[in-house]
C-alpha cells in the first residue's frame, strides 16, 4: 500500500475512533442542569472522515491520469 493511501486510511480510522469514543464516553446532566459531553469529538471526527474521502478521491483521480 502506498504511503498516500496509508495517510488517507489513518485519517479515516481516526475519524471512526472519534465517533466510537464519543459514544463510549457518553453524556450526563449535572445538578445545575448543564450537559457534560465530549462534543468536540463530533466535528473532529467529521473533519477527519471528510479529509480522508477527499484524499481518496484526489489520489484516485491522479492515478487515473
Amino acid at each position: 500500500m502506498a504511503t498516500k493511501y496509508k495517510i488517507a486510511t489513518t485519517l479515516l480510522v481516526f475519524g471512526i475512533i472519534c465517533f466510537v469514543s464519543f459514544e463510549l464516553i457518553g453524556s450526563e446532566v449535572d445538578e445545575n442542569g448543564f450537559i457534560n459531553e465530549p462534543f468536540a469529538l463530533l466535528p473532529i471526527g467529521f473533519i477527519f472522515i471528510c479529509l480522508s474521502m477527499v484524499l481518496f478521491i484526489v489520489f484516485a483521480l491522479i492515478k487515473k491520469k
